[in-house]
């Protein structure tokens, strides 16, 4: 669809730190790509011919992180002429490409989750994303809504369903400075092995804290600067 406006909006949600929501191509090597990578939301834009274009050729924004918490975070692109706003979860950034990015070639396709692999029909790249999308519309069209109806300008690769499934995974969240858990450690024994991934703001604080058999010692697991230290002791 040539537009004079593009508004492209959408909801996600993912336990992945990495994968593509969003690719549009032209005909001539233009594309915008929006990826998810380590847990940040990047809006990539390629001009395709750097001999064309040699003073702007890619346009790299990101915003956000630690956005593969399997909570729903909202997306907004706005593109008008020259001016892009680029928005996620409230944030925004706007920015001016040079007078070359009013004509970039993105009339040929669109695509939400993946990049098609030219000419294999029915394939997607390998970084496909892995998670829900909700309310995607593409200048006020619904595009969940036509694919669910199965229109003829939407079609479909690989497994997908018109629900959210939710993850195994529970996490849980320490919400005061006292509160904690304690698992009894096992008598007898002078080893001890834990696995565990958190995320948290704080600088500083208590990950992991043990004592060992017969009071032999233990250790200390803690943030300190953003930093995790481990502190040995023994009697």
């Amino acid at each position: 669809i040539n537009a004079l406006k593009d508004v492209i909006s959408l909801k996600f949600k993912t336990m992945q730190s990495d994968g593509i929501l969003l690719h549009r191509e032209g005909q001539n090597g233009d594309h915008i790509t929006m990826e998810l990578t380590k847990g940040k939301l990047s809006l990539l834009i390629n001009l395709g011919d750097t001999k064309t274009h040699p003073s702007n050729a890619q346009i790299n924004i990101t915003l956000g992180s630690l956005l593969d918490d399997q909570h729903w975070h909202s997306v907004l692109i706005e593109h008008f002429n020259n001016q892009v706003n680029f928005t996620v979860d409230k944030h925004t950034h706007h920015f001016h490409a040079k007078g070359e990015f009013s004509y970039l070639d993105l009339d040929y396709e669109l695509s939400f989750g993946g990049i098609p692999v030219p000419g294999k029909s029915g394939t997607l790249s390998q970084r496909n994303f892995h998670g829900c999308f909700e309310n995607i519309y593409y200048n006020g069209v619904n595009i969940i809504d036509l694919a669910r109806k199965h229109k003829s300008q939407i079609y479909i690769v690989g497994n997908m369903s018109f629900s959210c499934l939710e993850p195994q995974v529970v996490p849980v969240t320490f919400l005061s400075s006292s509160s904690f858990l304690a698992l009894p450690g096992t008598s007898g024994q002078d080893e001890v092995f834990v696995s565990f991934q958190f995320r948290t703001w704080n600088k500083e604080g208590l990950l992991l804290s043990s004592k060992l058999h017969q009071s032999s010692g233990g250790f200390l697991l803690y943030l300190i600067d953003g930093r995790v230290k481990i502190n040995l002791h023994k009697t």
